[in-house]
């Protein structure tokens, strides 16, 4: 007896509604539908068969446009009937719903999952489809820059793209549709992406227990999505340990910065952006976990991501241009590399999670217990101040040592201002005051300074202009 599965469905008598699982067999994988069994799959024999056997194949071919094959079977003096279904490469509907077969159920695609569908049916991506309204005048000249210099900095683009027209470099990347640019170019390139897809940024946490402390939105082409998300973790999220064997500075985080990196970017790269749903990145004492959007088989295992596998990224398109900026490589290795990373560096495993019904994608890094007793002996002793200077403190001190001394490193708060306005030239002074740390008064002394040095610029008025930085 064949249990049911993704391919097997059973049904104890005929009703006209069973078509919703010929449409769902026929949108997926294909099956059978056995009509005359009982939900443990023991024959129970069906009434009518000599007309079922003319009604089912005339209802499949007028009401579903295909044909099924209906066959007689019997077992233990019982019969049933096989419904036996092909899959087909154009989309089924019965009676304007889109059915498909999901393990052992049958779903009604809606919405983001009714696209995601219609395109794989025609042979697209999400992110391969046009979208008017964008053109190239439209494209960010800095993000176009970054990406050039990136490109020709890895070897994978020659240096005559740093000269070439930026409609020649679109062209190359193929994100141009006719007339119009693709979805992936307004994500790659675009100031604003989130004008024309919304919810297109990544949202950080700081969390204690389940008390959210403070978060950052991070907005912005792509490229600058992954660059502004590490420099946020690795300079106000986590706590970078320093300390010294003899005279050597040893810099710790709680999570090697490739391996993150390599997470964030697969993030950005193998999101479901027809998904109104942002990147989340939550950071507590122990652990930093990452939610994403990301589609998977029905047949997705974790233990699969950490294997040789082949490269089918979500978005080719973006994929494709990550690959040439030299932030990813071509042949799916990035979860392969985040583990590698992970036990080169003495760290413990990550681990993954697909929500249930594959709504998204949990990746967790958590932290050795050792990071974690250091970091809280640092918070402890920031909490409570420096010992007294005394004489008998200071003979308590080594001059020569190998024990490990930690505290906290961060960037200058002028430098952090430089990278927030870098990233997002329209901050107001209380969202950077919020990004930084500081008062919206400190804001305000820095801003005047760096203007006063000729780092940055302000163009256009108070309320609707942005900044600019020239260095």
């Amino acid at each position: 007896m064949t249990p049911e599965s993704q391919n097997v469905e059973w049904k104890r008598s005929w009703r006209d509604e069973h078509l919703k699982w010929i449409c769902g067999f026929a949108n997926a994988q294909g099956g059978v539908l056995e009509i005359g069994k009982n939900d443990h799959g023991e024959v129970v024999g069906v009434k009518g068969v000599l007309r079922l056997l003319e009604e089912i194949p005339g209802k499949v071919q007028s009401l579903l446009g295909i044909v099924a094959d209906v066959n007689l079977k019997s077992e233990s003096g019982k019969e049933y009937l096989e419904v036996v279904v092909d899959p087909h490469p154009n989309p089924i509907s019965y009676r304007g719903e889109f059915h498909c077969r999901s393990g052992r159920t049958k779903q009604v695609l809606r919405g983001a999952a009714l696209s995601r569908f219609l395109l794989a049916r025609y042979g697209k991506t999400w992110d391969d489809v046009a979208l008017p309204g964008v053109w190239l005048k439209d494209l960010d000249e800095r993000a176009l820059g970054r990406f050039r210099r990136k490109a020709v900095g890895s070897g994978r683009l020659p240096a005559e793209v740093l000269s070439e027209p930026v409609e020649s470099l679109i062209e190359n990347l193929n994100l141009r549709d006719r007339e119009y640019l693709k979805r992936a170019a307004a994500l790659l390139f675009h100031r604003s992406p989130g004008r024309f897809v919304p919810d297109a940024y990544v949202k950080i946490g700081c969390f204690r227990g389940s008390e959210l402390l403070f978060q950052d939105l991070i907005q912005g082409d792509l490229f600058t999505q992954v660059d502004r998300t590490m420099d946020l973790l690795y300079t106000k999220y986590t706590r970078g340990l320093v300390s010294y064997d003899g005279i050597y500075r040893v810099e710790t985080f709680p999570v090697p910065q490739e391996a993150m990196r390599e997470a964030v970017t697969n993030a950005v790269i193998h999101r479901d952006y027809a998904s109104p749903t942002t990147i989340q990145i939550r950071v507590s004492d122990d652990r930093i976990a990452i939610w994403n959007a990301a589609h998977l088989s029905p047949d997705w295992m974790a233990e699969l991501l950490a294997e040789e596998l082949s490269s089918r990224p979500h978005n080719p398109r973006i994929a494709y241009a990550f690959f040439r900026a030299g932030m990813i490589e071509a042949w799916g290795r990035g979860i392969r590399r985040i583990v590698d990373i992970g036990r080169a560096a003495d760290t413990p495993v990550p681990t993954w999670r697909l929500e249930s019904g594959g709504a998204g994608l949990w990746v967790r890094f958590p932290f050795s217990k050792t990071y974690q007793a250091a970091d809280s002996a640092v918070r402890g002793n920031v909490a409570q101040g420096p010992p007294p200077d005394t004489a008998q403190n200071r003979r308590a001190i080594p001059q020569k040592t190998t024990q490990k001394v930690t505290r906290p490193t961060q960037k200058p708060a002028r430098d952090r201002i430089v990278d927030c306005l870098r990233a997002e030239p329209g901050l107001t002074r209380k969202t950077l005051a919020e990004r930084v740390g500081l008062s919206p008064d400190g804001v305000k002394y820095h801003l005047e300074n760096l203007k006063a040095a000729g780092i940055i610029r302000r163009v256009g008025s108070d309320r609707a202009g942005h900044w600019e930085v020239l260095l």
